[in-house]
Order: C-alpha cells, then sequence, then structure tokens
C-alpha cells in the first residue's frame, strides 16, 4: 500500500498562502528549493510533540537558511474540528517563525504528498527529489531523551553529496486531522 511520497520520489509542486507576515504572500515549492535542497515539515499549532519540537524545528530551519537550503512548514490539519489551527491562529505562531507557514486549507498537498503525522520531515535535493522522510530524531517530545538524528543526519548525508544512511522512519506525532 502506498503511503504517500517516499525518498527517490520527485516531490509534488504546491502554490500554498504564508502566515508568516514576514515573508512572501504565496509560497511554492520551487520558490523554496535551492540548488542544495529545502526542507519541507507538516506540522500544526496543538500538538504537543510539535510543541516539544519547536526549538528544534527552528535550529533546524537556521542551519538549513545557513547551509543555503529552503525551509517550509505546512499545517494541513482541519481548522473546522481544530480551531487552533486556523488561520487566525497560525498567524499568531507564525510570528514566532523564521519560514513560511503555509496553510494547505484543501488538504490536497498533505493527501498528494502522504503526510500522516506532524511533525513529518521531508528533505529534498536541489533536483527536487526526496532524500529522506521521516521523524527529526527518537524523543520529540522531551530533547533531553533523543538517542538518534536521522533528520540532521540526512542533512549531513545531502551535504557531502551522499544518500543518507537511514532515508525512511515513521514520523512520531499527532496524526494529521483531516477534514470528514
Amino acid at each position: 500500500m502506498s503511503r504517500g511520497l517516499e525518498p527517490g520520489d520527485e516531490a509534488l509542486e504546491f502554490d500554498l498562502p504564508n502566515a508568516n507576515p514576514n515573508g512572501p504572500e504565496h509560497c511554492t515549492l520551487s520558490s523554496q528549493t535551492t540548488d542544495i535542497g529545502c526542507i519541507v515539515v507538516f506540522t500544526c499549532n496543538h500538538c504537543p510533540y510539535v510543541v516539544g519540537s519547536e526549538s528544534r524545528i527552528e535550529s533546524v530551519a537556521s542551519y538549513a537558511r545557513e547551509q543555503g537550503m529552503g525551509f517550509v512548514g505546512i499545517n494541513s490539519n482541519d481548522p473546522d474540528n481544530y480551531p487552533t489551527d486556523n488561520w487566525e491562529h497560525m498567524v499568531k505562531r507564525a510570528e514566532t517563525m523564521s519560514y513560511p507557514y503555509l496553510h494547505d486549507a484543501s488538504q490536497e498537498v498533505a493527501r498528494g504528498w502522504g503526510a500522516e503525522r506532524t511533525p513529518e520531515f521531508y528533505l529534498i535535493n536541489g533536483q527536487g527529489r526526496i532524500t529522506y522522510r521521516g521523524r527529526l530524531d527518537d524523543s520529540p517530545k522531551d530533547p533531553g531523551l533523543a538517542t538518534t538524528h536521522e533528520l540532521m543526519d540526512a542533512i549531513a548525508a545531502l551535504l557531502a553529496d551522499e544518500q543518507p544512511e537511514t532515508p525512511r522512519t515513521d514520523s512520531i506525532g499527532c496524526s494529521v486531522k483531516w477534514k470528514v
């Protein structure tokens, strides 16, 4: 059974509104992907796994920019049944973000990519191919307990023009909140 885009697949283009007032009104994957690549994270406002990882996500975004890569967050959760994930709450949360925070209101991007959890990361090379999909590390709620660092390992491999040792992990987090 297909679980969406996997390492080796070409990433699907998107064009989504950006809740971060410090960036463009809309972002596309192609506008955020550099010659080196881009990181796309499916995220949200309320998941305790996202909240527990927020400072590390911001650190990864900063590191990605330092390395010349793009970074975007996408919120695909149903804002009707999860009002803390609506546009107004996204705009408020984006005030503390250094990267575009995009709204996938139709959930088409999440469905096309196969996003399952928040946070879930996709590392894309400069040619638009996914080289890693999965979790940040093995302890999203408590960074002090992390014993693995799969996303950072995959970024290091990408920067060394190598394939990651672990190209796929299952994300640890809340399920994407699908519309009924």
